[in-house]
């Protein structure tokens, strides 16, 4: 009788773990839903600053939730299975692919959240020399221009600079003044503009000619890029290290559940 009611108490437990995983893989597949959201996000709408930073972690952060968002789908898939057949080697690689999924999405917000005090000072240290050296002239992208469509390699360029200084109504890295030392001006590629159009308040053809400031702006974009991929940077972190606590919760319950179905079975 003792060893029925054993039984029938370990059926109970292993009921109510499979309702509680089921709801959690609901609630995990939505977080993967948002990772990969997040890091896809990242990659195609913030792509243009990637160029601009001489450190790989705000870009690799990125891919990192997006490997990790898929993984979460296929964790859910393989986690359903094992629960509705309650088939213990399932059950065993889910846990681990949580634990995986957690280190990755941990990984990403520790890195998010050492990288963005240093985003300032990167920039300051290489922004300013990237806008003098590279608009519109860059040697390395310069050499693949014989393998590659000129026009389009020029254009990418010419977008990744303009792109800033339009959405941050700035002008140069530091200052407006940081053109007329840039190879751009220089070199008399600018068609007599002292600044590009792309600085003017009002953009309109040959603007540029005038660097009055009732014509252009005069705050660098530095500061301003720099506040933005710290916002971002943030984002990143919290997302990583928020939905990682998720996880947790996740390897105990199919753990549990794992050494219930061992004792109803064995």
């Amino acid at each position: 009788m003792a060893t029925t009611k054993s039984r029938n108490s370990d059926c109970n437990s292993v009921n109510f773990l499979k309702y509680v995983l089921h709801i959690f893989n609901v609630v995990f597949l939505l977080s993967g839903i948002a990772v990969l959201g997040v890091g896809i996000w990242t990659v195609a709408d913030k792509q243009q600053y990637v160029s601009l930073l001489t450190n790989a972690t705000y870009e690799l952060t990125a891919w990192v939730l997006i490997v990790a968002g898929c993984l979460v789908f296929v964790a859910t898939v393989i986690g359903c299975l094992g629960v509705i057949r309650e088939n213990r080697f399932l059950l065993l690689v889910y846990t681990f692919a949580l634990l995986l999924i957690f280190l990755l999405e941990a990984m990403v917000g520790v890195m998010a959240f050492l990288y963005e005090p240093h985003v300032e000072e990167e920039l300051r240290l290489n922004l300013n020399n990237t806008f003098i050296e590279s608009y519109k002239i860059d040697q390395r992208k310069t050499n693949a221009i014989d393998l590659m469509q000129t026009e389009v390699i020029i254009i990418i360029i010419i977008i990744i600079i303009i792109i800033i200084i339009y959405e941050y109504n700035c002008c140069g890295a530091n200052l407006f003044e940081d053109w007329q030392y840039s190879r751009w001006r220089k070199q008399n590629l600018n068609n007599g503009l002292k600044v590009p159009d792309s600085c003017c308040k009002t953009i309109t053809p040959w603007c540029g000619k005038s660097d009055h400031p009732s014509n252009v702006h005069y705050t660098g974009c530095r500061h301003r890029l720099a506040d933005e991929i710290r916002q971002h940077l943030i984002i990143l972190s919290a997302v990583g290290l928020g939905i990682c606590v998720l996880q947790i919760f996740g390897m105990i319950f199919s753990c549990c559940l794992y050494i219930k179905l061992k004792d109803v079975y064995d």
